[in-house]
């Protein structure tokens, strides 16, 4: 039995890849941040109590800031996999609190790496980096593209790039980046635009709100479904060597594209309901992001099987089942309002 280790267990990407690596038959350990409430609400249907012989998804608390307790744990578990998904991956969140952004985004890679270095080397590690990186250089983006960093996020990401790169030479780890285009799901945090799209709509149905407030509409995301990018993690560390891919769609739709889609499936007008908050508005704008995935294709053999129509009407329904709607529902009320 293979063993696994995930920081960020608890977020978007983390419980997609969990769901993965169990069905693979892999024992699964997972980073949890200690807090006074709960919040392992998108795993919690995996978890068994430990003191089950069939338990393979264990949990244990720390923090990718600290350094001796993920030097310990890795060194407890000898994981033959370490995927590091915990960041701070919120962009506009990151100008409001830079020095944290870059201490777990960027300082946190390094005790991962650090980590392996003294406790596992022989474990390979994917390190979860974003399209944000490229910042300004134009589409389509590639592994050859230069980086142009517009935030403090997408620059902390690039520090932990180069830093994945160096130990990869520097002590011949199996150390690869994935740089991932948007990607969303059903799990997606309720703070990323997408999901704040797909909630808005279900709130306005309900009647507790009349409005979704966004920023730049104009700008372009290449989105996919983040239970596909999750197999090209894992399809990375499958390799007799260790590479850098970029895992999009090829595809790039606006932000009004994607309120569009997602307020058409109820039978709404979204420029009715979504209205422009110049606070969501960031210092410096990335336009345009849209994916050239042609070597994850050639050497992984990974292609998107949900596509953009399809990825948002799930967005969209999930939203409406919480409320207690189905779409005919929805529809219904739609056509009134």
């Amino acid at each position: 039995m293979s063993t696994a280790f995930i920081t960020g267990i608890t977020g978007q990407d983390g419980s997609y890849l969990a769901e993965l690596l169990i069905e693979k038959g892999y024992e699964v350990h997972g980073l949890v941040r200690r807090a006074s409430g709960f919040n392992t609400q998108r795993i919690d249907h995996l978890y068994k109590d430990p003191h089950e012989v069939c338990s393979r998804l264990h949990l244990h608390y720390g923090d990718v800031t600290d350094s001796s307790r993920l030097i310990e744990l890795v060194g407890q578990i000898q994981p033959d996999e370490i995927y590091n998904l915990a960041a701070q991956s919120h962009v506009a969140v990151s100008y409001q609190e830079p020095y944290d952004t870059v201490s777990i985004d960027g300082l946190g890679v390094l005790n991962v790496l650090q980590a392996i270095r003294i406790a596992c080397p022989s474990a390979k590690l994917y390190q979860a980096g974003t399209s944000e990186m490229f910042g300004a250089s134009p589409p389509p983006q590639n592994e050859d593209t230069v980086f142009e960093p517009q935030s403090p996020y997408a620059a902390a990401k690039v520090l932990a790039y180069h830093l994945v790169r160096t130990y990869r030479n520097g002590y011949g780890l199996f150390a690869t980046t994935g740089i991932l285009f948007n990607h969303e799901s059903e799990r997606r945090g309720g703070t990323f635009v997408t999901r704040k799209v797909t909630r808005g709509i279900a709130s306005i149905l309900a009647g507790s709100a009349r409005r979704v407030f966004l920023g730049n509409l104009e700008a372009e995301r290449d989105w996919g479904h983040a239970a596909d990018y999750v197999s090209a993690m894992w399809s990375m560390l499958q390799q007799p060597e260790p590479r850098d891919y970029v895992i999009g769609t090829g595809e790039a739709h606006s932000v009004a594209d994607f309120c569009e889609h997602a307020f058409r499936i109820v039978g709404l007008d979204w420029q009715e309901f979504v209205e422009i908050d110049p606070r969501y508005f960031r210092p410096t704008e990335v336009d345009r992001l849209r994916a050239d995935a042609s070597r994850a294709r050639n050497e992984l053999g990974w292609s998107p099987t949900i596509g953009f129509a399809e990825l948002v009407e799930r967005m969209v329904i999930s939203d409406l089942r919480a409320i207690g709607l189905d779409l005919d529902e929805a529809r219904s009320r739609g056509a009134v309002l």
